[in-house]
């Protein structure tokens, strides 16, 4: 199981970088939704920041085990709140893909949880 941690880790880790960049460059893509989602601009650092600690958290969790799952229980209640977030604005087209990021970081807690 480690080497499925390690393979999805790397592969969120960076799916987490390039949307944290987003968040930092401030596309109007995402001011838009931002704005749907009734969340403030200020916001998006916050947000970013947490993807960037999220994904060094999985990153030094294949070195570091507690840290591994640590990181992935964090970015499981981030992506829930995310969710959550799509769904109380009615934003049904944005909820999904907050859906399968949830389901791949409670995939992560699995694989780094089998391998202590």
């Amino acid at each position: 199981m480690f080497i499925t941690y390690a393979i999805v880790a790397a592969l969120m880790s960076a799916v987490l970088l390039v949307s944290a960049g987003a968040k930092f460059t401030r596309p109007k893509r995402l001011v838009d939704q931002m704005s749907t989602l009734g969340l403030p601009y200020r916001m998006l650092p916050l947000l970013g920041s947490a993807q960037i600690v999220g994904a060094g958290g999985l990153v030094i969790g294949l070195w570091w085990g507690a840290l591994g799952l640590a990181a992935a229980v964090g970015l499981t209640l981030y992506f829930v709140g995310a969710v959550a977030t799509h769904l109380r604005a009615s934003d049904y087209r944005g909820a999904p893909p907050a859906a399968v990021l949830t389901t791949v970081s409670i995939a992560l807690i699995a694989f780094r949880a089998t391998t202590f």
